[in-house]
């Protein structure tokens, strides 16, 4: 398994809380890209909950914050690939690997995600 495989259980140890941005600037049932060193992160508002996962599709090249969010499901702009933004998991193919979940909270009206420390 790769680290862009690794879902929210196995987030090493050694990892940080990174603001990522105001809840604020998040719009309900939408998702929002942001670049973070490396790390290129889709935010999502459900229901007045934050999550946050990796932005490119697991199958392809393909930023997911390009694509279709119905509820918790993500499709994929680019084949049509369907992850759990709460799991990362594959609902539909082609992707097989799983997409990497990182645990949020929100702080003072900011969003905050758990990343790996390089």
């Amino acid at each position: 398994m790769t680290t862009a495989e690794k879902n929210i259980d196995t987030v090493p140890e050694n990892s940080e809380w990174i603001i990522l941005c105001a809840v604020s600037d998040l719009e309900e049932d939408t998702v929002t890209a942001v670049e973070i060193d490396d790390n290129r992160i889709a935010i999502y508002l459900i229901d007045n909950r934050v999550y946050a996962t990796s932005n490119v599709c697991s199958h392809a090249f393909a930023l997911l914050s390009d694509g279709w969010l119905e509820g918790t499901l993500i499709e994929c702009p680019l084949h049509g690939a369907q992850f759990e933004i709460t799991s990362g998991e594959v609902i539909q193919g082609p992707a097989e690997c799983p997409i990497t979940v990182f645990e949020t909270k929100v702080e003072d009206g900011q969003v905050l995600v758990r990343l790996p420390v390089a």
